[in-house]
């Protein structure tokens, strides 16, 4: 199963969500790297082998770049934060975590709502 960790810009109520249906998440506040750079957290993510979720644009350019680099991340999921429901974020990235491994998301990009 893959874990998550969840950009500063997530809202809370995703992470208690997918928390309760035991998807193992660590948010970006929780690491102290609530004030980290995009580029930091896409680092952090990959140190601690989690796929980073975010609603952040400029993180997903910076993936889309890193693709072209042949660059290695974790993977990324992204929600446009006015393009999904909490529930529906929480479902998706449920399935996501249970039916995809972490070497079939590393480097790849993932867009909400499925």
């Amino acid at each position: 199963m893959l874990s998550f960790y969840m950009d500063h810009n997530v809202h809370a109520a995703i992470t208690v969500g997918l928390r309760r249906r035991r998807v193992d998440c660590l948010t970006a506040l929780e690491d102290r790297m609530d004030r980290a750079d995009d580029t930091e957290i896409l680092l952090r993510a990959l140190a601690a082998n989690r796929v980073l979720f975010t609603h952040d644009d400029d993180l997903l350019a910076i993936a889309a770049a890193w693709l072209t680099d042949d660059r290695d991340f974790a993977g990324l999921v992204y929600g446009a934060q006015h393009g999904i429901t909490i529930g529906g974020a929480i479902s998706d990235l449920e399935l996501i975590a249970h039916v995809l491994t972490p070497d079939e998301m590393r480097n790849r990009i993932e867009y909400l709502p499925l």
